[in-house]
């Protein structure tokens, strides 16, 4: 082979590992998705959203269903609105809850949908009244150092 051809060979190799590399980091920044979702959207009112983001999953039984379309702050009850973009397959009841989770002890935030029991569904533009907001870390850990501190003031009595 000449040296043209061997040159030829090593510029597909190189353009074909950076198209896989840009493929990888869309995936792994949940970007893969180009075309637009034909999904029904929904919002929900959190008192807290802690680090949830846009594009963030929503999910029920551990399935995705969705995705986190937008996130913003309502200037009247200054609560956190999340408008999500679920799946036109999957119909929730429309008294289901949201909840913002967490996956594992310090991973990423999502959204995770428990279905109610009302006959009818969720259709787009409603509103998920039944919400629980992001559990934070650093808040639990400030109660329970309270918590100590309180209970050991008052056993020096």
């Amino acid at each position: 082979m000449n040296k043209k051809g061997i040159e030829v060979l090593v510029g597909c190799f190189v353009l074909l590992g950076l198209l896989g590399l840009l493929f990888l980091s869309l995936k792994a920044a949940n970007l893969a998705s180009f075309g637009q979702s034909q999904g029904y959207v929904v919002t929900a009112r959190f008192d807290n959203i802690g680090g949830l983001k846009p594009r963030a999953p929503v999910r029920s039984a551990g399935v995705t269903v969705g995705r986190v379309k937008s996130i913003g702050l309502d200037p009247t009850t200054f609560q956190g609105v999340v408008t999500m973009e679920l799946n036109p397959d999957v119909q929730f009841p429309r008294d289901s809850s949201a909840k913002i989770l967490t996956s594992g002890l310090l991973g990423d935030q999502f959204i995770g949908i428990e279905p109610g029991g009302d006959e009818k569904n969720l259709a787009a533009g409603d509103v998920i009244t039944s919400t629980q907001s992001a559990v934070i870390l650093e808040n639990l850990i400030g109660q329970f150092l309270f918590n100590k501190a309180a209970d050991g003031a008052g056993a020096s009595k």
